[in-house]
C-alpha cells in the first residue's frame, strides 16, 4: 500500500469481536481472498511450534533408534529384516505407537488447557479416551500399511544395523510429529475425518481378510459372524465408530448451544443422533451369530427406524435447514425405500448389494448432516452491520 493511497476506517461491533475471540487491543491483519475481505488476528510468533514438531519428536525418535540398535546388538540380529518378529517394521510400529500415544496425550492436555484455543476446549474430558484411541488406531493402521507396501515393493530385503536405526528414526519421527500436530489442531472437522477413516479402513480390512471366504456370497453382516476370519475387526470397527459418533455429536451440539438457544427441537435431534450411534454400535456388539441373531435383527431394524425418523424430522429439528439439504435428505429416503422394497418383493438387489448400498447411503447422509451442523457452528447466523468511513487525510 502506498503512502498516498486512500484508506477507510471500519467500525465493528464489540460483540462480534468477542465471539471471534479477538480483544479490542489485538492487532489484526486484513487480506483479500477469493474476492472477499478477511480480517484475522495476528498471532505472536510462537517458536515453540518448531520445538514441538521438530525438536522433541526428533529426540524421541533418535532414542527409539538407539534402543532398537541396542536390542539388535544384544539379540545378535544381523542383518536386520524389513518385516518380521525382530525387524525394522515391528520395532518401528511398537516405538511409533507408544511414543505417539504419549505425545498425543501430553499435547492434547496442553492445548485443552490453553484459553486461546477455542476448539479443543469444546471437547469434554469424558471424550478424551475415545479420541486418543482413535488417533492411535489411525497411526497403527498407517504404520502397518506402510510396511506392508514396502514388503510388497522390496520382498526379503535386509539392512545393516545402522541403516535400520536410521529407518526407525525417520518413521518414528513422522509418527510423533503427526500425533503432536493432531493434538494441537483437533476440531470438529478432524473428528469427522477420523470417523470416516476408521469405519472405511475397518470395513476394507475386514473385506480383504475374508476375500478367500467369499463373504459377498453371504451378506455384509457375515464379516462380523463367527464364520468370518478375524470377525472382531469388523465388530470393533462398528463399536468404536459408534463411540466416535457420540463424541462428535457431543462436540457439535455443545458448540451449537453457544449460537442457537437449546430447544426441544435441537434436544430431540441430539437424542435421535445419539440413539442412532448407540444402535450402530449395538450392531457390532451383537453380531449375526446363532446366539444373537434375533437381537442383531432387532437392533438393525431399530437403526433403520431411527434413520427414517431423522430423515423425516430434519425439516423441523435442524436449525436453519436449507431446501437443498431437505431435497438431498428426502432423495436419500426415497432411494432407501426403493432398495428395501426391491429386495423384499423382487429380490433385487441381492442381500449383500442391498446392505452395502443402504449402508453407504445412510452413512453418507449422516456425514452430510454432520457437515451441515459444522456449518451452523462455524457460521454466525446473526448478520451484523459494520460502518465504513473514509479516513481523513493527515
Amino acid at each position: 500500500m502506498t503512502a498516498q493511497e486512500q484508506q477507510v476506517r471500519v467500525s465493528i461491533p464489540v460483540s462480534a469481536l468477542e465471539r471471534a475471540g479477538i480483544a479490542t487491543d489485538d492487532q489484526l491483519r486484513l487480506k483479500v481472498h477469493n474476492d472477499a475481505l478477511v480480517l484475522e488476528k495476528i498471532q505472536p510468533e510462537q517458536p515453540q511450534w518448531q520445538r514441538y514438531l521438530i525438536v522433541w519428536p526428533l529426540i524421541i525418535a533418535a532414542l527409539s533408534g538407539l534402543a532398537s540398535y541396542a536390542y539388535w546388538w544384544f539379540q545378535n540380529v544381523h542383518p536386520v529384516p524389513l518385516t518380521g518378529a525382530q525387524s525394522v517394521g515391528s520395532l518401528t510400529i511398537v516405538a511409533g505407537v507408544l511414543t505417539g500415544a504419549v505425545f498425543f496425550i501430553i499435547f492434547f492436555m496442553k492445548t485443552r488447557n490453553d484459553p486461546e484455543n477455542r476448539y479443543s476446549r469444546k471437547i469434554y474430558w469424558r471424550n478424551f479416551p475415545v479420541i486418543t484411541i482413535a488417533f492411535v488406531m489411525i497411526l497403527a493402521f498407517a504404520l502397518v500399511g506402510a510396511f506392508w507396501i514396502l514388503e510388497l515393493l522390496f520382498p526379503n530385503v535386509v539392512f545393516d544395523r545402522f541403516t535400520s536405526l536410521l529407518l526407525i528414526v525417520v518413521f518414528t519421527y513422522f509418527a510423533n510429529a503427526f500425533m503432536i500436530w493432531a493434538a494441537l489442531t483437533i476440531n470438529d472437522r478432524s473428528l469427522s475425518t477420523i470417523l470416516t477413516i476408521v469405519i472405511i479402513s475397518g470395513c476394507v480390512v475386514s473385506m480383504a481378510a475374508n476375500g478367500q471366504r467369499r463373504w459377498w456370497q453371504h451378506n455384509l453382516s457375515f464379516l462380523g459372524t463367527q464364520d468370518a476370519r478375524n470377525a472382531w475387526q469388523f465388530n470393533l470397527t462398528l463399536i468404536f465408530s459408534a463411540l466416535l459418533m457420540v463424541v462428535l455429536i457431543d462436540y457439535l451440539f455443545v458448540s451449537l448451544s453457544r449460537i442457537y438457544p437449546q430447544t426441544w427441537r435441537t434436544s430431540t435431534l441430539r437424542l435421535l443422533l445419539t440413539l442412532t450411534a448407540i444402535d450402530f454400535g449395538a450392531v457390532g456388539l451383537f453380531p449375526n451369530n446363532t446366539t444373537f441373531h434375533w437381537l442383531h435383527d432387532l437392533v438393525a431394524g431399530g437403526l433403520v427406524t431411527l434413520l427414517v425418523l431423522l430423515i423425516i424430522g430434519v425439516r423441523w429439528l435442524l436449525p436453519a435447514v436449507t431446501k437443498d439439504f431437505l431435497w438431498l435428505s428426502y432423495g436419500a429416503g426415497v432411494v432407501l425405500l426403493l432398495l428395501n422394497f426391491g429386495f423384499r418383493w423382487l429380490r433385487f438387489p441381492s442381500l449383500t448389494a442391498f446392505e452395502i448400498q443402504a449402508f453407504g447411503i445412510s452413512f453418507g447422509w449422516l456425514l452430510m448432516l454432520f457437515a451441515r451442523l459444522q456449518t451452523l457452528v462455524n457460521e454466525d447466523p446473526e448478520l451484523l452491520t459494520i460502518q465504513l468511513e473514509r479516513a481523513s487525510d493527515q
